[in-house]
């Protein structure tokens, strides 16, 4: 190789290396191929020369919805409740894996205060610190009616937006699953025993 591109080349690659160090990392000097490690789009919490509000974040187009989303008609009141424990029935197949996978999504998001079998005595309420909710066998829905006639539009519904000390479960399960926990639900309270309050209370009535 002629001595004199040798020369060359070692310049500038010494050159180029020193032009590289920083001691500013919000300029790292010169980058080999940067768009590898470096995205082009603006990051979330950054300003957007783009928008008068300089915004990263926008607001959704007025009049879209996200993909797969499912639109709810019925509102966050009692007479949204009751239409919609009159007018939804369950969509899915009783299946064995539908239900296996509603039993699955309970244990996860449901049985730490409804109970593994719905006799409100889950692990969160073992701790004293929450008031039970209502046993699917024995105890009335805080709307009226015992828990074990309850529809499955009544549930939705009460998934969806919550009740008393249950928060929305809407953003932790999709409408699908809803229905799945549904399904198990629904096993439960056709083969949920009495609380042992409840048997206590009914072995004393019937000793009077």
């Amino acid at each position: 190789m002629n001595k004199g591109i040798y020369i060359v080349l070692v310049a500038s690659t010494i050159t180029a290396m020193i032009a590289s160090c920083s001691k500013d990392p919000r300029k790292p000097g010169l980058e080999f191929m940067p768009d590898m490690y470096r995205t082009t789009a603006y990051k979330v919490y950054s300003g957007n020369s783009n928008f008068k509000d300089s915004l990263s974040m926008r607001h959704p187009v007025a009049g879209t919805i996200p993909r797969g989303y499912e639109f709810f008609p019925y509102p966050s009141t009692n007479e949204g409740y009751e239409a919609a424990g009159k007018d939804l029935k369950n969509p899915l197949a009783d299946t064995k894996e539908n239900l296996e996978e509603g039993k699955r999504l309970y244990s996860i998001y449901c049985m730490h205060c409804h109970g593994e079998s719905g006799q409100s005595d889950g692990s969160l309420i073992a701790t004293g610190k929450f008031p039970p909710p209502p046993s699917y066998a024995t105890a009335k829905s805080s709307r009226g009616g015992e828990m074990k006639d309850l529809t499955d539009g009544k549930i939705y519904h009460t998934i969806t937006y919550g009740i008393n000390l249950m928060g929305s479960h809407a953003s932790q399960v999709n409408p699908t699953e809803r229905w799945k926990i549904i399904m198990f639900v629904h096993s439960l309270m056709k083969g949920a025993a009495p609380t042992a309050g409840a048997a206590s209370d009914s072995t004393a009535t019937a000793a009077k």
